[in-house]
């Protein structure tokens, strides 16, 4: 059961058959937007915390990359 939630969670998130890198470069683009929205309303603890994870992405799609690796049993949860 726990692979079928797994596989309709990437389906509704759009990842499908996603590697780890794509995934994680996604992320990166999605948390810089949070964090531009979060820092024009005056919310720069929740901004900051969303660069940190912004860079971690980031870290992490180069490492992918570096690998050659794309891991498609990626953990959405």
């Amino acid at each position: 059961m726990e692979g079928a939630v797994r596989r309709t969670q990437q389906d509704r998130a759009g990842l499908g058959e996603t590697g780890r890198s794509e995934v994680a470069t996604y992320i990166a683009s999605l948390t810089a937007d949070l964090s531009e929205m979060s820092r024009r309303q005056g919310l720069s603890t929740l901004a900051y915390l969303l660069d940190m994870a912004r860079l971690e992405a980031e870290g992490a799609a180069r490492r992918g990359r570096a690998d050659g690796s794309s891991d498609p049993e990626v953990d959405v949860l």
